[in-house]
């Protein structure tokens, strides 16, 4: 029923057998996988947010079919069963299926918010205009959304060998490296990333700027930060191992990696870029080229007008 895991945790008792399998509650001295029993409230509070943000995220897909609202359907949806799976896991602690689903979901899930703040940038460009930026829109998505898949395909091979090392009480070691190195590609890419958006907000500094691109700016921002430190959190968290304090204090992790991923969620609700920039980048930028001022028409329906005319 019971077993030891090695390294520094080995006094630790853990549980097996029929107990992985079933539901069961917390047995004095027999740690869970976790090392602690999840908290309910935290589970259905976090399932309530994501699953609103879900809904929200999935109506703008409908409405406006952009890549951005699409990216974010996806990952609230993932942080969803992952968060269902840890409620599960609050009535049921010692049960693998309950624990292998929020493990492989939830560590995967901010991928796709990074995906949707890189799309975002590569509207901004091309609405405040291209030659502020070190990379054109489409090398962006290209750069970015490669290394956001290659960190994804990494943190779910490592995560799938995690499962099935496992299954048979053998060591996690190596899929957790797996999983590490996944989460340093993404840290590592958007890192850079930060680093090409700082730059091109800084050269387009004394573009005007109307209030939709200021949200929208900001909640990406916003957005971008709280992944990062997410994924800053996640590594440390997995270079400690499955036992190490980090993971094994449950607050840390509704702190840094829950807290983190809903604030950038429901951000990216209430300043979707979607919604406020729903208008046409190319329109937008002729404006800017014309000296007008985005949300007036004028200046482009007359140089429409004009070329219309010269041809």
């Amino acid at each position: 029923m019971s077993q030891n895991r090695t390294g520094h945790d080995s006094h630790r008792i853990y549980a097996s057998g029929d107990l992985l399998k079933h539901c069961h509650s917390i047995v004095p001295g027999l740690s869970s996988a976790y090392g602690y029993k999840p908290t309910l409230a935290a589970g259905i509070v976090l399932c309530i947010l994501f699953g609103l943000s879900l809904i929200a995220h999935l109506i703008r897909s409908i409405q406006y079919k952009r890549w951005t609202s699409f990216c974010l359907s996806v990952g609230a949806l993932v942080e969803f069963i992952g968060w269902a799976g840890r409620t599960w896991s609050a009535k049921c602690p010692y049960n693998k299926s309950a624990f292998l689903i929020q493990i492989s979901t939830l560590v995967i899930a901010p991928v796709f918010f990074a995906a949707a703040i890189y799309l975002v940038l590569a509207r901004l460009i091309v609405r405040r205009g291209p030659q502020y930026s070190l990379l054109k829109p489409k090398l962006y998505l290209w750069i970015f959304c490669s290394a956001d898949f290659l960190s994804l395909m990494v943190q779910a091979a490592g995560g799938g060998i995690a499962s099935g090392e496992s299954n048979q009480n053998k060591s996690t070691k190596p899929g957790t490296h797996i999983i590490v190195a996944g989460i340093l590609i993404q840290l590592f890419s958007m890192t850079i990333f930060s680093i090409c958006f700082g730059v091109f907000l800084f050269r387009s500094k004394k573009l005007h700027t109307p209030k939709n691109e200021r949200l929208v700016i900001g909640g990406t921002i916003l957005a971008l930060v709280c992944v990062y430190i997410r994924s800053f959190y996640r590594t440390i968290e997995l270079f400690q191992g499955w036992t190490g304090y980090l993971i094994s204090h449950e607050r840390f992790f509704v702190a840094l990696d829950a807290a983190m991923i809903v604030i950038a969620s429901i951000s990216l609700n209430i300043l979707d870029p979607a919604v406020l920039l729903k208008d046409n980048d190319k329109v937008v930028f002729e404006q800017r080229s014309l000296g007008g001022s985005p949300g007036s028409n004028t200046e482009v329906e007359e140089h429409q007008i004009k070329t219309s005319r010269e041809k």
